[in-house]
């Protein structure tokens, strides 16, 4: 069992950065393969990114391929996201994720863990 906590979130101007940072409990982190999706109202749960348990592959989806940087530090039980050059389309919820499915980390219900969300807001 893993208990995620997402922060950093908050309100920033387009073209700005912001870290969000996802601490993780239990002794288990390490086994578990990472994301980060977001949520903005009235549209589906969409992938972001996502870690393997080692750190050694990452995936982004395509719109933020260049501007956001996904990290875990397993001595520390948390997992990042960069984000830099936001835009007002990166307004959503954004939620952390862990799995032991070690396939498919785009998608929604390969995940065991949920996180409550940290809201990025992005004016423009």
């Amino acid at each position: 069992q893993v208990e995620l906590v997402e922060s950093g979130g908050g309100l920033v101007q387009a073209g700005g950065s912001l870290r969000l940072s996802c601490a993780a409990s239990g002794r288990s982190f390490i086994t578990y393969d990472m994301g980060w999706f977001r949520q903005a109202p009235g549209k589906e749960r969409e992938f972001v990114a996502a870690i393997t348990w080692s750190g050694t592959s990452t995936y982004n989806q395509a719109s933020v391929t260049g501007r956001f940087t996904i990290s875990r530090d397993n001595a520390k039980n948390t997992v990042s996201l960069q984000m830099n050059s936001l835009k007002p389309e990166d307004t959503a919820v954004y939620i952390c994720a862990a799995t032991r499915g070690r396939v498919q980390l785009s998608t929604p219900r390969t995940y065991e863990h949920w996180g409550q969300g940290t809201q990025v807001t992005v004016s423009s």
